[in-house]
């Protein structure tokens, strides 16, 4: 197993990083030339075979016979009685995966007791893996080069910061998201939209993009990166400064996350 901070990474990371890897180069070497599509909310929303098989392997490698728990994206909840839940997007950035852009990653949480306490997102067709223990940082590893320790940007002023977001499946949401994002792209350097929730996270973490808002988020999506973010020295929040919700996530250092909650919930 990989060492970083000059130690072996929890059990529970190990066991996260490695079923993330397994279903990452699942994904990236067992697409079908064909795909079987289907929508989930909408009709845009799209789920494929892959996401399915993706979260079957997942649970299969992560719980098997266990007595852990499962929240999936597609499986929906199973029940625990160990105090650990995974909780697994098995494809996050479908449609990106979709149309065979590689702005999609496998997103995989330990929760102990209800606290994220292990992370793990890997972007297999970026060659990117970012993870995190609770208490030991955050990391990135770019092939098959040393883990690097991340930290969020420092920017502070909106005015100099790229900013990461997403949009909805609804159309009406959409409409809605973009009517904001019209009294927000004037105040920001820039926006950026990759389709991957996860990966923008992560981005924020590491300081490639300065801060992050997104409406119509969930826990599958949020939490592996909620806590790369914090281990790297970040805020995710919402849109009232306390815990991220499904109706509005902000991610970014303490001061520019403050702003940016300020700025989406007006």
């Amino acid at each position: 197993m990989r060492r970083h901070g000059g130690g072996l990474v929890n059990p529970l990371l190990q066991r996260a990083l490695l079923a993330a890897e397994h279903a990452g180069e699942f994904l990236l070497h067992q697409r079908p030339q064909s795909l079987a599509v289907e929508s989930k909310s909408t009709a845009t929303d799209a789920v494929t075979e892959m996401d399915r098989a993706s979260e079957a392997l997942l649970v299969a490698e992560l719980v098997g016979d266990g007595d852990d728990g499962v929240l999936g994206e597609e499986g929906g909840e199973r029940r625990g009685t160990s105090g650990v839940r995974w909780v697994l997007d098995p494809l996050d950035g479908t449609v990106n995966y979709l149309y065979r852009l590689p702005v999609w990653g496998v997103s995989v949480a330990a929760e102990q007791h209800g606290e994220v306490v292990a992370a793990v997102v890997r972007a297999p067709a970026l060659g990117v893996t970012w993870f995190a223990g609770r208490g030991e940082g955050a990391w990135r590893v770019d092939g098959d080069a040393p883990a690097r320790q991340v930290h969020v940007g420092t920017e502070t002023d909106l005015a100099r910061s790229l900013i990461a977001t997403g949009f909805g499946y609804d159309a009406n949401d959409r409409i809605r998201q973009v009517d904001r994002l019209g009294s927000i792209i004037g105040v920001v350097r820039d926006v950026r939209r990759a389709g991957a929730a996860a990966i923008d996270l992560c981005w924020v973490a590491d300081g490639t993009v300065d801060g992050y808002f997104e409406e119509g988020t969930h826990h599958w999506d949020r939490a592996a990166a909620g806590l790369i973010i914090v281990e790297a020295g970040g805020v995710i929040c919402g849109a009232d400064g306390g815990p991220p919700t499904d109706p509005m996530t902000v991610a970014g250092n303490t001061s520019l996350a403050e702003s940016l909650a300020t700025l989406v919930s007006r």
